[in-house]
């Protein structure tokens, strides 16, 4: 049993080859802990998630809206990582992406397929090393992260800050030890025998997944969308609706430290706590924007009649489609609606005088239009 006012989280080891690195102590056991102020954002993180949960049933459509609360993690998750790509740009098919931005809008959208596909295998597969691996290809695949061992466990020493083992901020486990951390983690993940609470459970566990740093590359990304794919596996979300990247991403020097802080001065209890804090936050978050969403819906399904007339049929087929994907152009739409060049065209100036699209590249030609209404509620 581990008790968190107790927590030893590791040690350092020293390499024979003259650098040290850390090696976390196991983390599949009970875990209890005094500190009452826990179970009071425990408590309020669960409601929450569960006002969220109840939300996202009444939604009709939900899977519209889920695909861009995922663009929108794919977006935020890889920003933490460096990239420059932009919530509107990321939903661009791949011939409308300028060649220098080209890097960036793969990274996003191979984090957009993982995500989807790793929600796919959880109906057939746990939660474990194996569906980590394949989310984790996915993410690397065709990127820059290509030549850093896509889909497996990493095999050599990687490191954290700096530029090099010597000057590191971090150093994690040695690569002999990835396999056996991350089985104990796996198991800790599923140990029905152990009462600690499912958001305990995976707060710990991201901790750990981020210690351990088990890939060569792409760590921070799939230790993030482990929170979802936990929360979903266990039925605490029917939809994967919470994503924690935003957070983070707030205040990227303190989700840092909270994480340095439990290796370096054993400090648990401090991490849980900003972790419930942001869970309880996100949902909150999450839950207004689906009311927004469907505020939005109900008020331009209203006025579709009113504005267009003739064209109600046609608009209503646009409108269904832009809140699944809220970027556009004139010969999307004329195969959207099977009507000729110049009817989709008029449509979608209808739309920008209706101000329900507005036009995002400046050009006469090839233009492009977003649904920026929609796109700013995420």
């Amino acid at each position: 049993m581990i008790n968190l006012d107790k927590y030893q989280s590791g040690k350092t080891i020293k390499d024979p080859t003259g650098y040290s690195y850390f090696m976390p102590n196991p983390i599949n056991d009970s875990w209890i802990w005094e500190d009452q102020s826990i179970n009071k954002l425990l408590e309020k993180a669960a409601i929450k998630l569960g006002e969220l949960n109840s939300y996202s049933k009444l939604v009709p459509n939900i899977d519209l809206f889920i695909q861009l609360h995922v663009t929108k993690e794919a977006v935020v998750s890889s920003r933490i990582e460096g990239t420059q790509t932009q919530m509107d740009e990321a939903l661009l098919d791949e011939d409308e992406i300028m060649p220098e931005r080209k890097n960036d809008w793969q990274e996003v959208n191979n984090y957009i397929k993982s995500l989807n596909q790793a929600i796919i295998e959880l109906e057939t597969l746990p939660i474990s090393s194996r569906l980590i691996k394949k989310t984790h290809e996915i993410l690397l695949s065709s990127v820059r992260g290509e030549h850093k061992q896509p889909g497996d466990f990493r095999t050599s020493q990687n490191w954290i800050g700096g530029n090099s083992l010597a000057d590191a901020v971090f150093v994690p486990p040695h690569q002999m030890y990835v396999n056996e951390l991350m089985g104990d983690l796996e198991k800790f993940l599923h140990n029905e025998d152990i009462q600690v609470p499912a958001l305990i459970k995976i707060g710990i566990a991201h901790y750990q997944f981020e210690t351990i740093h088990p890939f060569l590359d792409g760590n921070g990304r799939i230790g993030r969308l482990l929170i979802t794919l936990f929360l979903v596996d266990q039925k605490i979300l029917t939809k994967p609706l919470l994503y924690l990247s935003a957070f983070f991403e707030k205040n990227k020097g303190l989700y840092y430290d909270n994480l340095t802080f439990v290796r370096t001065k054993n400090d648990m209890k401090q991490w849980l706590k900003y972790f419930l804090v942001g869970v309880a936050e996100t949902a909150e978050n999450a839950t207004q924007t689906l009311s927004s969403v469907l505020e939005l819906k109900a008020r331009l399904e209203a006025n579709l009649t009113v504005h267009f007339g003739k064209r109600a049929h046609n608009a209503g087929i646009l409108l269904q489609h832009l809140f699944r994907k809220p970027v556009i152009h004139v010969n999307q739409v004329k195969e959207l609606t099977q009507s000729t060049y110049k009817t989709a065209n008029d449509l979608v100036n209808d739309f920008v005088t209706a101000g329900i699209l507005v036009e995002m590249t400046g050009n006469r030609r090839n233009r492009v239009f977003v649904f920026d209404e929609y796109l700013k509620l995420f």
